[in-house]
């Protein structure tokens, strides 16, 4: 089971919401949030209601303000856990929508897609096993999205406004 804080104000002060579980919208309890601890468990926190707007991958820890977890704004509406696993990854990341064009089949973290794949744009995605984050720039870095087991024939399936992917990574407990 896992746990997670979210603070109002910066280093952990103020209003605070403590979750243990999914939460689709959490404007109720904070009006903004400058600060998070994660006690157990790995999170991904949304800017928006319903799980939607910017996404922020939350290992265990402590970020004293959002910079540290690389937000783009005090803003977090809803949170959700992700499922602890020790399973095998695999996905397949497909250049068109619909599971269309060049494909590639994928184990393991990919830290520069264009080097790899010889592409950025990603426009669609069958996750067989694993959780994984997708990247917006190479090495880990921009925006992110949260991929469950599933098919996403659209990059706006994955919450993304374009194809453009730069890096992914499993989610694994050692991130």
């Amino acid at each position: 089971m896992g746990k997670v804080i979210f603070y109002e104000e910066k280093n952990f002060q103020g209003r605070h919401y403590e979750c243990s579980s999914d939460c689709s919208e959490m404007q109720n309890h904070f009006t903004r949030c400058n600060s998070i601890k994660v006690d157990s468990g790995c999170w991904v926190a949304y800017e928006k209601p319903n799980y939607g707007g910017y996404q922020y991958m939350l290992n265990k820890g402590e970020y004293p303000d959002y910079q540290r977890w690389a937000g783009f704004n005090d803003c977090i509406r809803s949170c959700r856990m992700v499922p602890t696993y020790n399973g095998n990854y695999k996905m397949k990341i497909f250049e068109r929508t619909d599971f269309g064009g060049q494909n590639l089949e994928l184990n393991d973290d990919c830290p520069d897609l264009n080097e790899r794949f010889h592409t950025r744009d990603i426009s669609s995605v069958n996750v067989m096993e694993g959780y994984w984050i997708l990247h917006e720039h190479p090495h880990y870095r921009g925006r992110q999205f949260f991929l469950r087991p599933g098919e996403y024939r659209r990059h706006s399936e994955w919450g993304s406004n374009s194809p453009t992917i730069g890096s992914l990574r499993r989610i694994t407990e050692l991130n």
